[in-house]
């Protein structure tokens, strides 16, 4: 494994998602497991130990911000990137009292992906924006 690069374990419940996701960072990253659920997402990451981890907040067994709470409890240092088709502001308050994570729109995955990764690993709080036209920014 390449480790100049930064290190990700992808979690969606969407294998599309995760395979297309997966393709566009392996450009800039190494992706070292995809996760269907929150549950295969936590054990990923205790054992592969990654920079980085993308969870989909919407996801079976264990949620985004269960399997969050759940690498936390077990002291994992891995950085944690939401990933969410929602627009909620009271969703987005929960995922930034968690702590400082990063918080990615599907609808703006793309454009803000790879800056929210880059993001976590500084110990920055990275939104993407509400509207398709608005640039992200550090929150």
């Amino acid at each position: 494994m390449d480790r100049s690069r930064l290190t990700v374990v992808l979690a969606d419940d969407s294998s599309e998602i995760l395979t297309g996701v997966s393709k566009f960072l392996s450009r800039q990253f190494t992706v070292v497991a995809c996760a269907l659920n929150g549950e295969q997402a936590v054990n990923a990451v205790l054992e592969l130990q990654p920079d980085v981890v993308v969870l989909d907040i919407q996801m079976p067994q264990l949620n985004g911000l269960q399997a969050a709470r759940r690498l936390q409890a077990a002291g994992s240092p891995t950085r944690i990137v939401f990933l969410t088709g929602l627009e909620d502001a009271d969703l987005v308050s929960s995922v930034l009292n968690l702590g400082p994570h990063s918080y990615v729109f599907k609808m703006r995955l793309y454009e803000d992906l790879p800056t929210a990764i880059f993001a976590a690993m500084a110990g920055e709080v990275f939104c993407s924006s509400r509207q398709a036209d608005e640039k992200a920014a550090v929150c």
